[in-house]
């Protein structure tokens, strides 16, 4: 019976990938798989993790995380490499723009609503309901794919505006929704954002929370599917599924089935497989 699965954020462990997918009997003519992001960096094969999803064509959804954005602003030579960057290999590709080219172009949000679910890379704030996420989606990832992008990127690194108002514009607007859908794990009842917080729930200074626990968030009653958050451990509720279960660090990689009963099946990783 054909299936759909959101997979937790490969990082360029291609092998780990192969696994699971083996794991879970994935038949490209029938099953989907939804990416939840951060194809790339930190792993030893991003290009090979992004040839290979690239080949899967309408058997495979992703959407953009903040590594895969940091290698469109290092091709776009608005953000040199760090040290422990691992996407020289990507860069330096015969068929590097082809593959960057298919990479901007993904989304940054997609909705089934026959299953009611949700596919996002970090996280909403609490003023966003469905249709507020969609839309300012469906925004950046049409100035994603203008001529705009490369002015984008130069100005993509800040963590400024710190809180949502239907009243931002350019690119402060675009800057906010992308920093909430790829990089947010706490924020404040307000919506106010904090990106210094990295750690499990309890790390973080007060008054801020997981964005999924703030009261009356707007989003509640939609099931979403989200990465990003390693060190957040398994979250399986009604309606938040948290699944970057760390495989890039010596954990494991996690594939949840998009169902009425959603489960998970994971693979441990082979070693340590970030490169230092």
């Amino acid at each position: 019976m054909p299936t759909t699965y959101a997979l937790g954020d490969i990082q360029g462990c291609y092998d780990e990938l192969v696994l699971l997918l083996d794991r879970i009997n994935f038949d490209p003519a029938d099953d989907r798989l939804w990416f939840t992001g951060d194809l790339v960096n930190r792993g030893p094969d991003s290009l090979k993790c992004l040839r290979f999803i690239k080949s899967l064509g309408s058997a495979a959804v992703v959407v953009l995380g903040n590594h895969d954005l940091h290698l469109l602003a290092a091709a776009s030579q608005h953000k040199q490499l760090a040290a422990e960057d691992t996407l020289r290999q990507v860069l330096d590709a015969a068929d590097s723009q082809e593959l960057l080219d298919w990479l901007r172009c993904r989304p940054l949000a997609h909705y089934d609503d026959t299953q009611n679910f949700l596919l996002i890379h970090a996280g909403l704030p609490p003023q966003w309901d469905l249709p507020t996420t969609l839309k300012s989606a469906r925004d950046v990832e049409q100035m994603l794919r203008s001529d705009l992008h490369t002015e984008f990127f130069a100005h993509m690194y800040s963590d400024h505006p710190k809180q949502w108002s239907d009243k931002l514009t350019g690119m402060d607007y675009y800057r906010f929704v992308v920093n909430c859908l790829t990089r947010l794990r706490y924020c404040d009842a307000q919506g106010r954002v904090e990106f210094r917080s990295k750690g499990p729930p309890g790390s973080q200074p007060a008054p801020y929370q997981p964005w999924f626990n703030i009261a009356n968030r707007k989003s509640a009653g939609t099931r979403i599917v989200f990465g990003h958050w390693s060190t957040l451990g398994p979250v399986h509720t009604n309606d938040i599924f948290a699944i970057d279960s760390g495989c890039v660090w010596g954990g494991r990689l996690t594939a949840l089935t998009i169902e009425e009963h959603p489960r998970r099946i994971e693979v441990d990783c082979a070693s340590n497989a970030v490169i230092a």
